[in-house]
């Protein structure tokens, strides 16, 4: 069993509920996830399955797609609506308001991520010492905001929902109470949904029960997506045999033994031999001069 299962987390399920129920399904141990979603979250949550577990790093790391719910007027300590309120804010806003303040926070931005979060600091996880009532300094991180919309807004309920595009390491709850805070209120995440992760979107998500159906049926293979699947964004090199042979003894591979040899230093490609895909390769520059194909990362 290799290949790449997108699910549709449930809420209430955290991203290692879903990978431990589904290695009880599918009866495999080599399994692990792509990004970490909250307990409440929904959606889009890339599971990688045999050697296309060593891609998960991979998936972690792309840009991200929410829808957000979010209510003005109050801050929790969780940042989301799960948590105790903290602090009230007697503030309304108005949707232009909302608007213009939603548009300060595209592009690249510093972030403190919540205490309440899997982020470790010497050596102990936040959410471990906020359960304890410890709060500690936490030193901000470079994030970048692609895009943020804000979808529907209800001035009298004063919730709304906004869609966001953001990079790695980005919390969309930390990101709506800063907005609060910005906007003379306070705010806190009420729901939260990823539509997309990478390339992959909700409407190649799979739910537990579809999982088993295609498992008692013998057919979950119909379900798996290719590794290379994640990759697309890389062009392709064919290798002939001779290129081949190199790479599997770990020597660089010389661009007249590949087709479609990208000139650039630094290019990762995706690399196939007889329509197989071996591997991420890098294009580098040899010591005697000239480029070549060297391994990047392996998935056999």
């Amino acid at each position: 069993m290799n290949g790449i299962l997108i699910m549709n987390k449930p809420d209430g399920f955290t991203s290692h509920d879903v990978v431990a129920k589904l290695r009880g399904i599918l009866h495999t141990k080599k399994i692990g996830h792509g990004g970490t979603l909250d307990p409440m979250a929904t959606g889009v949550l890339p599971v990688f399955l045999g050697g296309a577990t060593k891609a998960a790093d991979y998936a972690a790391a792309q840009d991200k797609e929410y829808v957000a719910g979010f209510t003005l007027g109050y801050a929790t300590d969780t940042q989301d609506t799960t948590g105790e309120i903290v602090q009230l804010s007697g503030q309304y806003a108005a949707e232009a308001r909302v608007r213009a303040v939603l548009r300060r926070f595209e592009g690249a931005q510093q972030q403190v991520p919540p205490m309440y979060s899997a982020v470790k600091i010497g050596g102990k996880k936040l959410v471990d010492l906020a359960r304890k009532g410890v709060e500690i300094e936490r030193p901000a991180r470079e994030i970048f905001v692609r895009e943020l919309e804000l979808l529907d807004f209800d001035e009298n309920a004063q919730t709304g929902r906004l869609r966001a595009v953001v990079s790695k390491g980005t919390y969309i709850r930390t990101l709506i109470h800063d907005f609060g805070a910005a906007a003379g209120t306070l705010a806190a995440m009420n729901s939260l949904t990823r539509t997309r992760s990478g390339r992959y979107g909700l409407e190649q998500a799979h739910d537990f029960a579809a999982v088993e159906q295609a498992m008692a049926a013998g057919a979950i293979d119909e379900l798996l997506l290719p590794t290379d699947s994640l990759f697309l964004d890389c062009p392709a090199v064919e290798l002939s045999q001779a290129g081949f042979e190199r790479q599997a003894h770990g020597a660089p591979v010389f661009a007249r033994q590949t087709a479609g040899f990208p000139q650039e230093k630094g290019t990762l490609v995706r690399v196939y031999y007889g329509g197989e895909f071996l591997m991420l390769g890098r294009v580098d520059e040899l010591d005697v001069g000239g480029l070549a194909l060297f391994v990047h990362k392996r998935f056999l």
